[in-house]
């Protein structure tokens, strides 16, 4: 990874990952940008957060309009754009903000890990906005933790737009 950081003037987050921010892909592309399964079977992946060791990088995935769909009233965390540059997610809501994984959330530039920020307007969407790498800001409680990511790469207005449009 740090040859392809190099050979890309070491300013690419993305270098070892084929993925274009704000394209859209299907959770199998995710998986396969990221080098997840072997051959051409991928994991499982249902829930809205893959640990991509191989890559270290955590997916997280939402649906920002869950007013459609199967969304139960304990899945139906609040997940939208705050600005741009900012983005409100929720985490699973049995996670405690000690854990292992709220600790690499919160700390995952340290540990050398990437967030990488998948999104889409509604549950009949077969396919997610690539956000882009963010970076933790901060979060308030927890079991549900709800964090503040910024985002590396601002969304464009239409597509800003479109999200605030989703949760409206």
């Amino acid at each position: 990874m740090l040859e392809k950081l190099r050979q890309t003037g070491g300013n690419s987050a993305l270098a070892d990952i084929p993925l274009q921010v704000h394209g859209r892909y299907t959770r199998i592309e995710i998986l396969a940008a990221v080098g997840a399964g072997e051959g051409a079977k991928v994991p499982d992946w249902r829930e809205g957060v893959y640990d991509a060791a191989k890559a270290r990088a955590d997916l997280l995935i939402f649906t920002l309009d869950k007013t459609s769909g199967d969304f139960s009233p304990t899945t139906r965390y609040r997940d939208y754009a705050i600005s741009p540059e900012l983005i409100h997610w929720e985490s699973q809501s049995t996670l405690p903000a000690a854990s292992p994984t709220g600790q690499r959330y919160q700390r995952h530039a340290t540990m050398n890990r990437r967030i990488l920020l998948f999104a889409r307007a509604r549950a009949d969407e077969r396919a997610f906005w690539f956000l882009g790498p963010a970076t933790y800001v901060s979060h308030e409680g927890e079991r549900p933790m709800a964090i503040t990511w910024r985002l590396e790469t601002p969304l464009s207005g239409d597509l800003f737009t479109a999200f605030a449009a989703a949760v409206a």
